[in-house]
């Protein structure tokens, strides 16, 4: 009886210990940025669409293109999303000024607003939509 016991009991540890070892965060660099550009992709005339954000940011040696993805609700004003009355999370996030604190990884950055809260941006240097040498630099194109 005591060795079954024993037996269940690292049974349940192992599969405890499994998720754990596999969900380890990877490392997210934490840098004082400077942002390039911001552009944007809006939903006009939407019914329930989606806008894009898109923001470029000097981070050290680094350019990092990040993309916010808005649920949009507006109808004949282009200005308005009526989705941000119920969830405020939903605004778009606007660019304080020219320096930014941000986190990155692999997929994804966060920047930090001025209430405090985060705002995840997925990494994204598909689109080729600025200006700004720099961040035309870092676009990856497609060969097509």
């Amino acid at each position: 009886m005591k060795s079954g016991s024993i037996r269940l009991f690292a049974f349940i540890l192992a599969a405890l210990a499994v998720p754990v070892s596999f969900g380890a965060a990877a490392d997210k660099q934490q840098v004082q940025a400077q942002v390039l550009e911001q552009n944007e992709y809006l939903c006009a005339n939407c019914f329930f669409g989606v806008s894009d954000y898109y923001f470029c940011f000097a981070a050290g040696n680094k350019v990092l293109i990040g993309e916010q993805r808005t649920p949009v609700l507006n109808w004949r004003d282009d200005t308005k999303n009526y989705f941000t009355r119920v969830h405020k999370s939903w605004a778009a996030w606007t660019t304080p000024g020219q320096s930014v604190q941000l986190r990155y990884d692999d997929k994804n950055i966060w920047v930090t607003r001025a209430d405090g809260k985060d705002v995840k941006l997925r990494q994204d240097y598909s689109r080729d939509i600025f200006s700004n040498p720099q961040c035309r630099g870092a676009v990856k194109k497609s060969s097509k």
